[in-house]
């Protein structure tokens, strides 16, 4: 009988049944969910937790102000408009909490597990106490565990705080949340749930995310109003002292003029447009787990896109052997299986034991096996042959270049083989480690998906540059980037650190290597999206401004992307970039109406009492504006809107250059009606003032048409 690896048959090799339905159902009743369950909060203490905050406190001051100067009616209209913005914020909240609940429920860690003597698996939420589980390289440990067989490297940083891997050995336990960085091995459950020392399943695909972009700009929007609101104060108080009128008087309109600039539905309008998008996105099986991602997608100009798995089939088949010396095309595969994982779900060794099957040749009796590492690219292996051991090496042709003696032309016929879009290992062998000779390569076709030209065409058609990372040659990735569109200008990882825009994708790049790249584009004023799927890519994905998991992902990659796709379909990208045009355009619109508005308000309200020795408005209307506009931010949350065809850009002088044109032209027509009400028609101040509250009434709503648009009309 063959003898297998400990590694490629760990699971065999477990003699135990694990545990059987009556224990399962037993041990379910005593210890519940491998959850902690969240903490509910009430409605009403949600409501209350809003009234608490900067922006809360200063609506409180001006309201506890307001009752000083003994305006009752006023002060209430503030504390209305307070628990208002309140409650709304609640419900909106709620809204956007369910749908990500939804999708962090569609994001469910699994683990494989043994029961009733059959390896299986289950969502992690469903371990007990005394479950035996699986654990290899990528995954997230879902509950405490004891190894009882194997060993493996792993990082707590969860829990830590240290990045720094840990081994692990037998009879030591792994913590709930710890991440297998390397190894494999068999484990008990000792703990779950509260009892465990991390615990919560949904919690470890929770990524915590700084603002993006576009709350940064809003909230500098808000600053540089405040600043223009000292400024307008500053000549209301001069106006005041210049006029002889009691400064009294100034200040609760000195106060509306601050309440009218706190962004009060701002953080409800994000939470609509940005959920809408999500449940939008859900239904097409594109799962966001960070709301910001939407929203960055929009400015996304460069896309870095995996090779393998997203642009080709990841289905390879052996295309061609190519024996050097006196071995045959039969040898040459026999030493290659020896050197695959058997057990594996990896696409080359499915390839190459798929190929050794249909030869029906006999399996070499192997004494020791070391999976391939993403690392050194290489897989080992030690087989008995003629009663001596053989070294077996399968791997990277460069790496095994390095480690074994290659007949002349190795690198042309590596080439060779590259050009054809294939993807090339090399096998080496010998009776010593160190002196291992190259006996051939073995050349994998991965032909390229059959959506793959259509949905690079759809992204570049959005105006954004797709540049392809693979760790296979530059023969194939200019063969294969050529085929889906792409181009076929390929570079190494210094041409992708010093000068990225200048190609269309990069050859020979470890895992590691995409943060750096990532980095380079970043540092160079890129927004960057990327591809990714395993744990090495976890680091890129979290820098990524869009981060995205394919649907074969780690537990890893999915907790540190934004957004996961659900199915294998590359087109799901565009989907997720039109979503963030959408998010973009309601808050263009939301921004220069906030900006214009605002200003306008602002500077109505300073120049007509110059001009008119009384407010235009009166308090208690310009309470009232100030609630309204609320109502329309959010509904602008909500607003009908397209996606464009080019990365968007949030381009400040822009931004204000146009609401500055807004509030010149509705504060000059607002100063000639002042002038026609007061002069011409002789009204008195509070007929004056309710027709100058429908003017800033019916010039809001028509700022909103205008800014929604893009075009001309």
């Amino acid at each position: 009988m063959d003898q297998v690896t400990e590694s490629a048959s760990i699971e065999n090799l477990f003699q135990e049944a694990g545990l059987s339905d009556q224990e399962i159902k037993a041990k379910r009743m005593q210890y519940g969910y491998n959850e902690i369950p969240e903490k509910k909060v009430g409605p009403v203490k949600e409501i209350l937790k809003r009234l608490w905050g900067p922006i809360p406190w200063l609506l409180e001051g001006a309201m506890l102000f307001e009752l000083f100067l003994g305006k009752a009616v006023q002060a209430a209209v503030v504390f209305l408009m307070l628990v208002f913005s309140a409650v709304i914020g609640q419900i909106q909240e709620s809204r956007a909490k369910k749908a990500i609940g939804y999708l962090h429920q569609k994001l469910q860690i699994n683990i494989r597990t043994l029961r009733n003597g059959i390896w299986q698996t289950i969502p992690s939420n469903e371990l007990v106490p005394e479950d035996i589980v699986h654990v290899r390289i990528g995954d997230i440990v879902p509950a405490d565990v004891q190894i009882l067989h194997g060993n493996v490297s792993v990082n707590e940083s969860a829990l830590t705080g240290e990045s720094i891997d840990v081994t692990k050995e037998e009879g030591e336990a792994i913590f709930s949340a710890s991440t297998v960085s390397h190894g494999e091995a068999i484990a008990r459950v000792t703990a779950i749930g509260n009892k465990s020392s991390y615990g919560k399943t949904a919690g470890l695909v929770h990524t915590a995310e700084a603002p993006g972009r576009l709350q940064t700009l809003l909230f500098n929007i808000v600053r540089y109003l405040a600043y223009l609101d000292i400024f307008l104060a500053v000549v209301l108080v001069i106006t005041a002292i210049i006029k002889g009128a009691p400064w009294q008087e100034l200040l609760p309109f000195v106060v509306i003029l601050f309440i009218a600039t706190i962004p009060i539905s701002m953080p409800s309008s994000f939470l609509v447009a940005n959920s809408l998008e999500a449940k939008n996105l859900a239904k097409e099986n594109v799962l966001v787990t960070g709301l910001t991602g939407i929203q960055e997608a929009a400015s996304m100009n460069v896309l870095l896109i995996d090779k393998t798995g997203t642009l080709t089939n990841n289905r390879p088949e052996i295309a061609e052997l190519v024996p050097f010396g006196n071995i045959n095309d039969t040898e040459l595969l026999r030493l290659g299986t020896a050197a695959s994982d058997d057990t594996s779900n990896d696409t080359i060794s499915t390839a190459i034991l798929a190929a050794f099957k249909k030869r029906k040749i006999a399996m070499p009796e192997r004494i020791s096996f070391t999976a391939f590492d993403p690392v050194l690219k290489v897989s080992k292996a030690q087989i008995s042959q003629n009663g001596s051991v053989l070294y077996v090496v399968l791997g990277s042709p460069m790496i095994v270049a390095e480690m074994a003696k290659v007949p002349a032309g190795f690198l042309d016929q590596v080439n060779l083989l590259s050009s054809k879009g294939s993807r090339v290992l090399a096998v080496a062998s010998g009776e010593e480690e160190g002196q291992l000779v190259c006996q051939g390569l073995i050349a994998f076709a991965d032909s390229p998906r059959d959506d793959a030209r259509e949905s690079v065409a759809k992204i570049h058609a959005l105006g954004i540059r797709i540049i392809m990372l693979t760790g296979d040659t530059a023969g194939t990735a200019k063969a294969i980037a050529g085929q889906v569109g792409i181009g076929n200008r390929i570079g190494t990882l210094s041409d992708a650190l010093s000068n990225p825009l200048e190609f269309d994708g990069f050859a020979n790049v470890y895992p590691e290597d995409k943060y750096k790249i990532v980095k380079a584009l970043q540092d160079i004023g890129m927004v960057v999206g990327m591809t990714g799927d395993g744990i090495n890519d976890a680091p890129a994905l979290k820098q990524a401004d869009v981060g995205i998991a394919v649907s074969t992902a780690t537990d890893v990659a999915k907790s540190a992307a934004r957004v996961v796709l659900t199915r294998s379909e590359l087109s799901d990208i565009a989907k997720v970039i039109e979503s963030g045009h959408r998010v973009y355009r309601r808050m263009m619109t939301w921004t220069i109406t906030k900006l214009a508005r605002t200003a306008q308000l602002a500077a109505l309200l300073t120049f007509g009492l110059i001009f008119a020795g009384f407010f235009p408005v009166s308090l208690s209307l310009i309470v009232l504006i100030v609630v309204m506009n609320d109502l329309v931010t959010l509904a602008l949350g909500t607003d009908n809107a397209w996606p464009t065809s080019f990365p968007e850009k949030w381009d400040m002088p822009q931004l204000a250059k146009v609401s500055a044109i807004f509030t010149i032209g509705w504060l000059s027509l607002g100063m000639g009606l002042l002038w026609f009400y007061l002069k011409v028609q002789k009204l008195p101040p509070e007929q004056i003032s309710t027709l100058m509250f429908l003017y800033l009434i019916y010039s809001a709503m028509a700022t909103i048409l205008v800014t929604r648009t893009h075009d001309s009309f």
